[in-house]
């Protein structure tokens, strides 16, 4: 059966590259549950997100993206609505393991940190697109932090670290490929150190200090702080080549590597597939990355290829704290893995975000 024109025109690549990564997360979650009645819930939470966010996808990428280029009102809406969810989080939220992230409706959970992402890269993307031939004019990179300062903030207070990170990089980068001067480039580098002093003296709570620590000597407290870490590379050193099977993993299967479904979902996955699983994963990563590359380079305005950068440094930042969390390499930040982790707020958001990219693919 012949597809539909408009569907035709989407970037099949990219809506396999997405898919597919998803199956793989929902694929480990099917190997819990065999094992452990505890995980099944997750595992049919996760199909339903997975499902929706395949749907999401293909309806926002009908949606033509040049709505948003061309009214800014929606995005500041978009853009408010997230910083209102993240201050109604914070006064009425309740904490879960330090972090007041999430809002609790039964069974399930909504992360607004992951809606302010998007909302950010939209009204950066936006407000460069504007002022292309004036970046380098130090009001306007003061005006586009002011921008970012208000969700940066919020979230830091939750605290969630890793999200802080991730905002602040995509801010960065939409700034650097926006046109920003060499002179604005080291600014931004000293003010990050001085930012980063203060927030270690001011702003972290000890339970993160402790991770950035045992970051530093995972055997500083092996049975505190530094435990997951070193779970997760004996799973991930456990895998080979091919794993030890879905359901087999020993790491995962007994309980030694604990949140194996979120944030050491890598680990599980290195663990019960090897490096075969891995190497598969980085293909499908690395078809991601191509595709909204490609999909940037063939746009027809600055607000689209510079949203398609804010997606590709938002996917990049996100993939490389989950993995060096996982490898030992990074503080354990909470940041989980792109379309593979646990988690519907990160899930349903990346693929409206991608549906937005297929909507630049389509709509020229």
């Amino acid at each position: 059966m012949k597809l539909p024109a408009y569907v035709r025109k989407m970037d099949g690549l990219l809506v396999l590259a997405t898919v597919f990564l998803a199956c793989f997360g929902v694929l480990e979650l099917i190997g819990m549950a065999h094992n452990n009645a505890a995980f099944a819930l997750y595992r049919n939470k996760q199909i339903l997100f997975s499902l929706l966010g395949v749907a999401l996808m293909f309806a926002v990428s009908f949606i033509d993206y040049r709505f948003f280029k061309n009214n800014s009102y929606a995005i500041i809406l978009l853009y408010a609505f997230a910083l209102v969810s993240l201050g109604i989080l914070l006064a009425l939220g309740s904490a879960v393991r330090g972090a007041t992230s999430w809002f609790r409706l039964g069974e399930f959970a909504f992360g607004p940190v992951e809606l302010a992402k998007i909302a950010v890269i939209m009204l950066l993307a936006k407000y460069f697109s504007a002022r292309h031939i004036e970046v380098h004019r130090v009001f306007h990179v003061m005006v586009s932090f002011a921008y970012v300062a208000a969700p940066l903030a919020l979230v830091l207070l939750q605290p969630d670290l890793g999200s802080a990170i991730i905002i602040f990089s995509v801010w960065f980068c939409i700034l650097f490929f926006s046109g920003m001067s060499k002179k604005h480039v080291a600014m931004l580098l000293i003010l990050g150190v001085l930012a980063s002093g203060f927030a270690w003296t001011s702003m972290l709570k000890p339970y993160q200090k402790d991770r950035i620590l045992s970051f530093l000597n995972v055997e500083r407290d092996p049975q505190g702080s530094g435990y997951n870490v070193i779970q997760s590379m004996i799973a991930i050193g456990d895998g080979g080549a091919f794993g030890k099977g879905l359901g087999y993993g020993s790491q995962v299967q007994l309980g030694f590597l604990p949140e194996s479904h979120t944030d050491f979902m890598f680990a599980s996955i290195a663990e019960e597939f090897g490096f075969a699983g891995v190497a598969l994963i980085f293909f499908l990563l690395c078809l991601l990355f191509w595709r909204i590359t490609r999909i940037a380079l063939k746009a027809e305005n600055n607000f689209a290829k510079l949203f398609c950068v804010g997606m590709i440094v938002l996917l990049f930042v996100h993939v490389t704290i989950n993995m060096g969390m996982n490898l030992g390499v990074m503080p354990v930040t909470g940041i989980p893995f792109p379309f593979v982790s646990y988690g519907g707020s990160s899930l349903l958001s990346l693929f409206t975000a991608i549906g937005i990219v297929q909507s630049i693919k389509t709509h020229g």
